[in-house]
């Protein structure tokens, strides 16, 4: 005759975060960019093969602003 296994036990899943995921604030740093973003501002993300033609933020902003000059400006809608 067979041995048969006994069912195996699953624990319990513990309360709260995992060790892995607890964050030791005493040890936390300011964020090192938030100087260097200025207030409304928006962060873009681009694709690799584009972020390879923009090297900077500055250069990507010249080409953005020289695109918006070419566009036809739209009529504002009337607020009634």
């Amino acid at each position: 005759m067979k041995k048969t296994s006994s069912p195996k036990t699953r624990a319990k899943p513990a309360a709260g975060l995992q060790p892995e995921y607890r964050f030791d604030y005493a040890k936390a740093k300011p964020n090192r960019f938030a100087d260097a973003t200025q207030p409304g501002a928006v962060a873009v993300l681009l694709d690799p093969d584009v972020a390879r033609v923009f090297k900077s933020a500055d250069s990507v902003n010249a080409v953005l602003r020289a695109l918006v000059t070419t566009m036809p400006r739209r009529p504002r809608p009337v607020q009634q």
